[in-house]
């Protein structure tokens, strides 16, 4: 009897692992393996908008793996590199390409980290020019100070 239960459970633990491996969806490559790899170099340089910091090769939201094959579909239809990534930048913008160009819509990405060095450097030495800077020593004494402190000195 716990032979049983056990191979029972054994059947519906890799039942729902296989299930869930389905659910998942895995990608069906191109049939050609000339296009395919040129799918997958493509992959490495588009941005999952999901994930923001990986490209879609590397990530395993469902927008990547729709992006994967929107690409897919678009070189076996015939488009060339360009015009797969056109027809996603048309769609996403600028964002979706890992390597933004240097354009005017995208100087905050590439002068935007440059600018924030240059400001914090800035506020920096600031800082540190303010603390170098030595005491106020005393100020001189006045005549009337003067003459009062020598005063007071002589009657000691």
């Amino acid at each position: 009897m716990r032979r049983t239960r056990t191979v029972l459970a054994l059947f519906l633990v890799l039942t729902f692992a296989a299930s869930a491996a389905e659910a998942q969806g895995v990608d069906k490559p191109l049939p050609d393996p000339t296009q395919e790899s040129r799918a997958r170099a493509l992959f490495k340089d588009l941005r999952c908008l999901v994930c923001q910091n990986q490209s879609i090769d590397d990530s395993n939201a469902d927008l990547a793996r729709d992006l994967r094959n929107i690409v897919r579909e678009r070189i076996n239809a015939g488009d060339s590199d360009e015009q797969a990534v056109d027809f996603l930048v048309a769609r996403y913008g600028d964002w979706v390409l890992l390597q933004p160009p240097f354009k005017a819509g995208t100087l905050v990405l590439w002068l935007g980290p440059l600018g924030i060095l240059l400001l914090a450097g800035g506020v920096t030495l600031t800082y540190l020019r303010r603390q170098r800077r030595p005491a106020a020593g005393p100020a001189a004494l006045s005549d009337a100070e003067r003459r009062r402190l020598e005063a007071l000195l002589e009657e000691d």
